[in-house]
């Protein structure tokens, strides 16, 4: 892959850069089983990238109920601190991170609240790589929103045209386009179909 037009590298983390997407929801399933929810664990992939306090209001919509948001989303974040496993790097998008760390601003935009995604980072010894980190915390604005790649783009100090973002959601993949970034999507840990941002 010829990376030779940018400047910035944005990876999202869960999925992305970190096979931790199963882990998440077997923290959700866990939630769900305290909670009497009923568990679908293809839709809880599908919300990859969205941050937990959101996909608790999702709940409550798709269910038509009436939770505790916040006391969901802190049960969930409490059983994924719990796990004794969060996932390994995955190793394709690992790999290009460490070839292009000397030639280009590094930074990870994930929906991942700080406190997850900090612990997470370090253990997998990708947080000493990073130029930036913007978590759920960082943006009121989530994905599909383009807030959280526009911040990171500000905090490594290149302009979102000569940013490509790596991500692994639709949801994610919206939120680069319209931060006008082009996107590489990541299917099943491997890099896959580049999408240029309609301003490129």
């Amino acid at each position: 892959m010829d990376l030779t037009p940018y400047k910035g590298l944005i990876f999202d983390m869960d999925g992305t850069l970190i096979d931790s997407m199963p882990a998440h929801v077997e923290a959700w399933k866990k939630t769900c089983e305290l909670f009497e929810i009923p568990f679908d664990e293809e839709w809880f992939y599908s919300l990859g990238g969205m941050p937990t306090i959101k996909t608790a209001h999702a709940i409550n919509h798709r269910y038509q109920q009436n939770f505790d948001t916040k006391r969901l989303a802190n049960t969930k974040s409490d059983f994924f601190e719990a796990l004794d496993f969060k996932g390994e790097v995955i190793s394709s998008t690992y790999q290009l991170l460490i070839d292009n760390k000397s030639s280009k601003k590094i930074a990870v935009g994930t929906g991942c609240r700080q406190m997850n995604a900090l612990p997470l980072l370090g253990e997998t010894n990708i947080l000493p790589l990073l130029d930036a980190l913007v978590t759920a915390d960082d943006v009121e604005k989530h994905k599909p929103n383009p807030d959280t790649f526009l911040q990171a783009a500000q905090r490594i100090g290149v302009e979102p045209c000569d940013c490509l973002v790596f991500e692994d959601t639709e949801l994610g993949k919206t939120a680069a386009l319209a931060a006008g970034m082009d996107c590489v999507l990541v299917v099943d840990g491997e890099i896959s179909n580049l999408t240029k941002a309609s301003t490129r």
